[in-house]
């Protein structure tokens, strides 16, 4: 389908009443007690999801975003008792993620601002208690990026990283529709039990029902798992306000992929199934990356980029099992071990899927980007599972419960 027509879809037509009731506040005291529905294509069961073992085909590949939720959330009090929020998002020097968590002295972010009204201009500080001392912290404005402010931090102790200082001093961010503020435990149900890559500000919530034993029991059936990394943005809450679906700028996030994985998904052939929809974009990215380098791998990281509207081109097709080996050779001929890149990937109605044949998710909120993805792999039949999912009590969104969906039966 072409962008046009892609375009033209009406977000309205992706909407159901969603009761504030029906949304999770906190998540089941133990996370694989929730409820799996699980939809096999054309019929519609209830499962739990402790049971996910049994109903994983044997020979099948499960993916998992292995991204690890930040504290992002910093508090400055100013003198006047103003406070204003520093929500960090990405970094914005050093641009690499571990590298800029590893400074020590300063570094530069692209944030949101909280109470930017209180905050002219100026250095803010907060004391930090380290080492039965304290770290003073300091953010000055330095330039715009965008919608995002670029901010500077600094602060008068080496001994600690910048990574360091948020675990200290900063909150995790949690959805804004749960209403309420970050709690103590957050900072362990808000992480998938694989959690290991820092960046993201907003969990691969398909995630959170895996536990040790889910993972183990996974593993005796000779499941195959791989890792791939996509940094959530806070952009993944932002609603689709326009009327058509043209109208609404995907968020661009961070995405790292091994050789390893990549190999593994070429020479799989068995059932893929990816946990989660931040799994699903970085894995359908990889698609696109592919078709870049059929011209050859003298190209720049800029232009691995996938940009949002790149899957409803006329761009000539390849085979996907090729747009993997051009990757490979790609990493090969410039001695990379990790494909890092960047993805504003839209998948809509529409859209034709390469590598996943299921997906493992929660259940997302109405006129949403997430929703569409899930609209577009099983088709019509969104709703009639999301009609199912609210007549049988299934909890909602990031603490909710969750869902196996197989791809839509077609010719596809």
């Amino acid at each position: 389908m072409q962008k046009e027509n892609i375009g033209k879809l009406k977000i309205a037509q992706y909407n159901y009443h969603l009761p504030d009731d029906r949304i999770a506040k906190y998540p089941l005291e133990k996370r694989d007690a929730s409820k799996l529905l699980v939809y096999n294509g054309t019929d519609i069961t209830t499962s739990r999801f402790g049971k996910l073992t049994e109903l994983i085909p044997e020979g099948s590949l499960l993916l998992f975003n292995n991204t690890r939720v930040i504290h992002a959330r910093l508090l400055f009090q100013k003198e006047t008792g103003a406070q204003v929020e520093i929500f960090c998002l990405s970094p914005h020097f050093p641009a690499d993620y571990v590298e800029n968590f590893q400074q020590r002295g300063h570094c530069f972010w692209n944030c949101m601002i909280g109470n930017a009204k209180r905050w002219k201009g100026g250095e803010l500080q907060m004391q930090i208690p380290a080492n039965e001392g304290f770290v003073i912290l300091k953010a000055e404005k330095v330039a715009m990026s965008g919608n995002e402010t670029v901010v500077q931090f600094s602060w008068n102790n080496e001994e600690f990283s910048f990574s360091e200082l948020l675990e200290i001093a900063g909150k995790l961010p949690i959805p804004p529709y749960l209403n309420r503020p970050s709690e103590v435990k957050d900072d362990e149900t808000y992480q998938t039990v694989y959690s290991r890559s820092e960046g993201s500000v907003a969990a691969p919530t398909a995630g959170l029902h895996f536990t040790e034993e889910v993972m183990g029991a996974l593993h005796e059936k000779g499941i195959k798992m791989v890792e791939v990394t996509l940094h959530v943005g806070a952009g993944t809450f932002k609603p689709v306000k326009s009327d058509t679906i043209s109208g609404h700028e995907m968020h661009t996030e961070f995405i790292s992929v091994s050789k390893e994985t990549i190999e593994e998904l070429l020479h799989h052939s068995g059932k893929v199934i990816v946990v989660g929809t931040t799994s699903m974009r970085t894995v359908e990215s990889l698609y696109y990356i592919g078709r870049k380098l059929s011209g050859g791998t003298d190209i720049s990281l800029a232009e691995l980029y996938v940009k949002q509207w790149e899957p409803y081109d006329d761009t000539a097709e390849i085979a996907p099992r090729q747009a993997l080996r051009n990757i490979l050779h790609y990493l090969e001929e410039t001695g990379q071990q990790q494909l890092i890149s960047s993805t504003q990937l839209m998948i809509a109605p529409g859209y034709r899927f390469h590598y996943p044949d299921a997906i493992i998710t929660n259940f997302h909120q109405p006129q949403s980007t997430l929703l569409l993805l899930i609209s577009a792999f099983v088709g019509d039949d969104w709703r009639k599972i999301y009609d199912y999912a609210l007549e049988n009590n299934y909890r909602f969104l990031s603490y909710g419960d969750s869902s196996l969906l197989y791809k839509e039966q077609s010719g596809d």
